[in-house]
């Protein structure tokens, strides 16, 4: 009898081991579940989506693209008229600063024709209609683009040609273009004003004038001031001197020079004589790119009566610039002052400083 529940008992005993064993093999499943913590480490493909975070870096374009006009806009131009803008889908620029502005402030694909002094950007305005030179313009020829606004400075002309204009239904404004260094960011609030974009405007001036203010803060800096004069020079036609009351007067100024031709009592400008240059004795010549072209370079500069015999004739330290970027007074004045109190500071260290 004990045999056999030796056996019975031996017999239950294995079958609980083997139950235990059984149990045991499902227990290890969990540990063997890398699975669930294998997909925490795909999760941070979400996390690490680029996508939403480069959508955002895209969003300035709509800003400087997103312009709405909000018309009609009124301005008041420079000799005191109201002038009503019901549409800027078709604009005729008059003038070249007033061109640049334009596109500065994200409305260049609005316009339809460009006068011969819109230079900049050169690779829109080559390709715009010419209505000729803003102060010879023709009143047929700037119709003929239907424009739904005519736009340019004060030397816009002539009278009679935007009178036309006028009278036959479309809007002229014209902003002044005063001699200061104010002048870029005037014209650039009135031009914003006059598309409906008032604040993309103060975006801009704002941006001007500060440039503006950091190129005169270098001027400061100057160890003394240059003796500049300025020609206006177109072949042996016209051969003239800036003197006060002028943009390249504020201009030099502004960049710490003294003009030379003001120090002689010259207002506006006046024919170049020898008597002007040996009077003014400047140590720096200033030209504009195309009229230095028009006298064949400096070898032909310093053939002009007198001024081999100045200081910057004798060691040819003749500084040009392009006519807009120089004296257009827009939205790259602050970057033209800049190079302007550069050449000025090469000059002073040239003489010696003092």
């Amino acid at each position: 009898m004990w045999p056999k529940l030796v056996k019975s008992l031996t017999l239950a005993l294995v079958l609980v081991l083997l139950s235990a064993c059984g149990a045991g093999s499902t227990a290890t499943v969990p540990t063997a579940v890398p699975e669930p913590t294998a997909i925490p480490t795909a999760i941070p493909a979400p996390t690490a989506a680029p996508v939403p975070t480069t959508a955002p870096v895209a969003e300035p374009e709509p800003t400087s693209a997103v312009l709405t006009p909000v018309l009609p806009a009124t301005v008041t131009d420079y000799q005191g008229e109201t002038v009503v803008v019901e549409s800027v889908d078709r604009i005729v620029s008059l003038t070249g600063d007033i061109t640049e502005i334009i596109f500065a402030l994200g409305m260049g694909d609005y316009i339809v024709g460009v006068d011969s002094s819109a230079t900049y950007p050169a690779e829109k305005t080559k390709s715009l209609p010419n209505i000729g030179y803003q102060r010879r313009l023709n009143a047929e020829g700037i119709l003929a683009l239907n424009p739904t606004l005519v736009i340019g400075d004060e030397a816009a002309g002539p009278p009679e040609a935007l009178a036309q204009i006028r009278s036959a239904g479309v809007p002229v404004a014209l902003v002044a273009d005063p001699p200061t260094m104010d002048a870029p960011m005037q014209k650039i609030l009135f031009v914003a004003r006059a598309l409906g974009i008032p604040e993309r405007g103060y975006e801009l001036a704002g941006q001007v004038e500060a440039e503006i203010a950091r190129a005169r803060a270098d001027a400061a800096t100057l160890p003394r001031p240059p003796r500049v004069l300025f020609l206006y020079l177109r072949g042996t036609d016209v051969q003239q001197v800036a003197g006060a009351n002028t943009a390249i007067d504020a201009m030099i100024t502004a960049a710490g020079g003294v003009n030379a031709a003001t120090e002689a009592g010259i207002v506006n400008y006046a024919p170049l004589s020898a008597e002007v240059v040996i009077a003014a004795q400047p140590d720096v010549i200033l030209v504009l790119t195309k009229g230095l072209e028009s006298v064949g370079g400096v070898d032909g500069l310093l053939q002009i009566p007198g001024l081999a015999d100045t200081p910057a004739g004798q060691q040819r330290r003749v500084v040009d610039f392009d006519d807009l970027y120089l004296l257009g007074m827009g939205p790259r004045t602050g970057q033209a002052l800049a190079d302007l109190v550069a050449a000025f500071k090469d000059a002073v260290a040239q003489t010696g400083g003092s």
